[in-house]
């Protein structure tokens, strides 16, 4: 933005070079990248992402189901357990014991974590298993995907400006470093004469 408001403010100056006409078109082209394709790429982005996600959400919904565990005995805090409740604050869940029935009628028995102030033997915990009726995770809501996806879509933004200004310093270092080897040259052709314009040697 510097560049544009300072060409246009000096635009018709004699001093102006070509470069900092080129330089003025690179920053109003990063410029324009910056305010429109960015937030494009950003939507894009988190498009591609909720729609990956919400199939993910039916594809969970379809495997996994919530049941009913009967706790057997409460277990210590330290013992490795598997995170039937992913949602929760793994600090408020108690392991526990449990013993629940597949849907072929086999009873199945683990050491689950569960949300539930209710933990003594006998009481009832919701689990999730799948089709087989083996523990698994909580399966992911709808809200959590939608807040995965803007996160998605403001980090493929944030991307996609940090490439057009990566690119565009690039660009106008380049240019500077020509018009620097330009100056050198023409600078080396007048060198030699400096001061001696008029005297006749």
């Amino acid at each position: 933005m510097r560049a544009l408001t300072g060409v246009w403010r000096w635009r018709h100056n004699p001093l102006r070079r070509a470069t900092d006409r080129r330089e003025a078109w690179v920053a109003l082209v990063a410029f324009l990248l910056l305010a429109v394709g960015a937030p494009v790429v950003g939507w894009l982005c988190g498009a591609r992402a909720d729609g990956a996600l919400l199939d993910a959400v039916r594809a969970q919904r379809a495997e996994r189901r919530a049941t009913t565990a009967v706790v057997v005995r409460r277990v210590a805090p330290r013992q490795l357990v598997t995170d039937t409740e992913s949602g929760a604050d793994s600090r408020a869940q108690t392991p526990v014991v449990a013993r629940w029935k597949a849907p072929d009628g086999t009873a199945r028995v683990a050491t689950v974590r569960t949300v539930s102030r209710d933990t003594e033997a006998g009481s009832r915990v919701r689990i999730w298993t799948d089709r087989t009726g083996r523990l698994a995770s909580r399966p992911m809501d709808t809200a959590t995907a939608h807040t995965n996806a803007v996160l998605a879509g403001i980090g493929g933004a944030l991307l996609a400006a940090l490439c057009v200004e990566g690119i565009r310093r690039l660009i106008v270092r380049q240019m500077t470093r020509l018009r620097y080897a330009r100056l050198d040259r023409a600078w080396a052709e007048v060198g030699p004469d400096w001061g001696r314009t008029g005297t006749g040697s």
